[in-house]
């Protein structure tokens, strides 16, 4: 039988419910008749893990329902959460480089090296297709970062690399302004001076992986705004 897993986040009103891998989303309010509504649907679905995200305390009476109904839940600290999609999301982008570094090779290789590349980037792809499921349905998964995930995809130029990346890497975006966060990108220009001595403003530090995925959306939005 196929394993199922359930998300749950935490509302101060109400519940959002996630099933994977079926995709299914359930509301429900967080109240005593929702709670026991809740129940009764995962006891129909039989998970094999009921995930919450510990939110303060809202999450204590949700988990105590359902354990006390003997379904398998269990309380994730959030930090740890985003730690998991930060893996999946670096993961990825080794993955990717790994596909870029052996195409590379393949141009310059002779024909019998060309299978043995052949097959390896056949096996990277298809890790690539793993590890691209696991960040959706760790992403579309949870409501809140479906949601920001839906808002930064509206922006032209920002596919889900761009955007899982900004959710895994920069959770302080949307806590702070445009300066602030620009400087903990390394996006904020600054130049190098000594007394009455001033050079040219550069950009650098900060978080190295954001910077480069904003870099390119940047390259696509510039064509994209050619067009």
């Amino acid at each position: 039988m196929e394993k199922i897993t359930i998300g749950i986040d935490v509302s101060k009103d109400r519940l959002d419910v996630a099933v994977r891998p079926s995709g299914e989303n359930i509301a429900v309010p967080r109240t005593g008749a929702g709670l026991d509504d809740l129940v009764a649907r995962l006891k129909v679905l039989k998970p094999n893990l009921i995930v919450l995200e510990a939110t303060g305390g809202l999450e204590t009476v949700v988990a105590a329902a359902l354990a006390g109904a003997g379904l398998p839940v269990a309380v994730a600290n959030p930090g740890q959460i985003r730690a998991l999609l930060a893996d999946l999301v670096a993961r990825r982008r080794q993955i990717v480089e790994m596909i870029g570094a052996e195409r590379q090779r393949e141009n310059r290789a002779n024909s019998r090296i060309k299978k043995s590349i052949g097959r390896l980037l056949k096996s990277l792809e298809r890790e690539l297709s793993s590890v691209d499921t696991d960040i959706d349905d760790a992403v579309r998964g949870s409501p809140a970062w479906r949601e920001k995930e839906d808002l930064l995809s509206s922006v032209p130029s920002v596919g889900p690399a761009i955007s899982r990346t900004l959710i895994a890497e920069l959770p302080e975006l949307g806590t702070l302004d445009r300066k602030e966060i620009a400087a903990l990108v390394g996006l904020a220009p600054f130049a190098r001076q000594s007394g009455q001595w001033r050079g040219k403003s550069f950009i650098g530090g900060g978080r190295t992986s954001v910077r480069k995925a904003l870099f390119m959306g940047a390259m696509v939005a510039a064509q994209y705004n050619r067009c």
